[in-house]
């Protein structure tokens, strides 16, 4: 759910609108709370502002083991191919990908991501120990049934090794 390109010049926003789960989103989190919130922009350019939304008792250290829901509104336009592409190389910076499993990854991702504009809201929604399912302008778009594809999907945001440690920092809501 990332643009193509390389990813600096992230910086955190305060002031991101406040925003809400779609109805879809409600039902399989309907405690769901807002934790942090950040912009990611590449060379001065602002890509999307990231929300995260986690249940009662949720731990950033443990981000794996309860549900939640990562919201990216997009400040500009992407076609659903670069998207799944981008967020494919961020998979990979968190360990080795076999090349099968890749091949199948972006095939399924290229069938979820929409193309994007500014505007548009993409959900994805994660169970521990499932998959993930997407949620474009409140209408469900599929789902990656694989746990592993989960798990590395939400660590392009969540894991300690991810590209940018400052908008996870924001995204966990982690004290300076």
């Amino acid at each position: 759910m990332l643009a193509s390109g390389s990813l600096v010049g992230l910086h955190a926003v305060a002031q991101i609108p406040a925003t809400t789960l779609t109805a879809e989103a409600l039902v399989l989190m309907p405690l769901a709370r807002l934790l942090g919130s950040a912009r990611l922009s590449v060379w001065g350019f602002d890509v999307y502002d990231a929300s995260l939304f986690v249940d009662p008792g949720f731990r950033a250290e443990a981000y794996t083991r309860t549900p939640l829901a990562l919201e990216l509104r997009y400040l500009r336009a992407f076609t659903g191919k670069d998207i799944a592409q981008r967020s494919l190389d961020e998979m990979r910076r968190t360990g080795p990908l076999p090349d099968p499993q890749a091949t199948q990854w972006l095939r399924e991702m290229a069938t979820v991501f929409p193309d994007v504009k500014k505007g548009d809201r993409l959900i994805g929604l994660y169970q521990p120990g499932g998959g993930m399912r997407f949620v474009f302008n409140g209408v469900p778009r599929g789902t990656v049934g694989d746990a592993a594809f989960a798990q590395r999907f939400v660590g392009i945001w969540l894991a300690p090794q991810t590209s940018e440690p400052s908008m996870r920092t924001a995204l966990l809501a982690i004290p300076d």
